[in-house]
């Protein structure tokens, strides 16, 4: 006899945290598999129980990354010196990327899931970087492309700490390259496009 399927039955309802606790889970078992009925046969309910909690398959990753990434952007963090801010930002932001890489790869594919959170960090790294150069746009896409690049390298590392931590350490001696280069793109230097 298969389970009953559809809504839990009265008191055993799902939570927002439940549905975004298998979500994660699932999408990085393999993002080839993720989608709104995988995810609702997980928790043993209808797809549509999952609507209520997270609008659409673009709201559950603006959910997911709303949560993945809620301590990149941190009170604390440098506002008078914009070079360690992105520093910090990126730093933070590269470890979570490499720790949930199939997320990264999902929003990448679901061009509707980018807000929220990770919207607000690239805000935050664009708004630090406009007062350094001409071209805050292409430093961004730059240092935010290195993190992802380096970050899904990982995968490579996968259970080889030694190689994981040679690799968090080369990320960050590059990232302090690429940093220091900075303020060398003056005002008025800005890229031809």
């Amino acid at each position: 006899m298969s389970k009953p399927r559809g809504r839990p039955a009265r008191g055993r309802g799902i939570t927002r945290e439940q549905v975004l606790d298998a979500a994660l889970r699932l999408l990085e078992e393999g993002g080839a598999g993720f989608s709104m009925r995988a995810l609702a046969a997980r928790l043993e309910v209808t797809p549509m129980s999952l609507y209520h909690h997270v609008g659409d398959h673009a709201g559950l990753l603006r959910a997911i990354a709303d949560r993945v990434y809620a301590g990149v952007l941190e009170p604390g963090d440098v506002l008078d010196d914009a070079l360690a801010g992105i520093r910090d930002i990126l730093l933070r932001y590269h470890g979570l990327v490499a720790d949930y890489p199939q997320l990264t790869l999902a929003i990448f594919a679901e061009p509707a899931a980018f807000a929220g959170t990770t919207r607000a960090i690239t805000d935050r790294l664009l708004s630090l970087l406009e007062p350094l150069t001409d071209d805050p746009l292409l430093w961004l896409e730059t240092l935010v492309d290195h993190a992802h690049g380096n970050a899904l390298a990982f995968q490579a590392a996968r259970g080889d700490r030694a190689l994981a931590g040679t690799m968090r350490e080369r990320y960050r001696q590059a990232l302090d390259r690429l940093l220091e280069s900075l303020p060398e793109s003056t005002p008025g230097t800005a890229s031809p496009r």
